[in-house]
């Protein structure tokens, strides 16, 4: 009883580990949806959980510990490991406001245009959903902010248009006339699909340019869409 007992703890442990492996990766890939990921994610939580713990238990009863102190460790530090992972990613989202539209520019937003035909079947509609977006925006991400720059147009536009190729955008439309720069990012892990619109303005003093990411699918982004302005405004730097 003792040995099917660690056999399925530590089979516990390896089962949970691989949903949360595999969970990012088939939706990436179309195997299901992101509804399904998250599920996975879930369920590796609860049974990476379930398995660490009875690893304890079995750890510190002298006849289980006796037949495997070592596959025991590892069952230990494997479940909550697998465990931990999904639990930090839902402390982060409910640290973060349910926004998944960012932009330096609350008040007049920059538009999407080109990436319009992409995000028919999007959930999150294209449209700036307004001051209460913004609101929380200014509170959890002050430092989201338009740049401004002793620059002519034309030289931002070039450089903005560097800065997001070398980040690895896909970039969908580029429109120097209109001083508009779109693209699209894939996420690592889920393969989450977000926009970006970037505007470049002339001004009396230089240029203003501001950056809108916004997310397809999903009401939380964890912070992704500030974290892609962010690396934007400091690879510009």
């Amino acid at each position: 009883m003792a040995k099917i007992l660690r056999l399925l703890v530590i089979s516990g442990a390896l089962v949970a580990a691989l949903l949360l492996l595999t969970s990012g990766p088939g939706t990436r890939f179309g195997l299901w949806e992101y509804g399904a990921g998250f599920l996975m994610m879930r369920i590796a939580f609860f049974v990476g959980l379930g398995a660490a713990l009875l690893a304890v238990l079995l750890l510190v009863i002298p006849k289980t510990r006796a037949m495997g102190v070592v596959s025991l460790v590892v069952t230990l530090v494997l479940g909550f490991g697998t465990a931990y992972l999904p639990w930090s990613g839902v402390q982060k989202v409910r640290s973060l406001p349910y926004i998944h539209d960012i932009s330096t520019d609350t008040t007049n937003p920059p538009v999407f245009v080109a990436v319009l035909p992409l995000r028919l079947d999007a959930p999150n509609p294209p449209e700036y959903p307004g001051e209460d977006v913004a609101s929380q925006q200014r509170e959890a991400y002050p430092d989201i902010k338009t740049l401004a720059l002793a620059m002519p147009s034309d030289q931002v536009f070039e450089r903005a248009l560097a800065v997001a190729e070398g980040m690895g955008w896909k970039i969908v439309a580029r429109e120097p006339s209109d001083g508009r720069i779109e693209a699209t990012e894939t996420t690592f892990w889920f393969g989450f699909k977000d926009d970006v619109v970037i505007r470049i303005a002339g001004t009396a003093d230089g240029t203003r340019l501001d950056v809108r990411s916004k997310s397809r699918v999903g009401m939380s982004d964890v912070g992704a869409n500030a974290e892609r302005i962010r690396n934007f405004l400091q690879a510009w730097q």
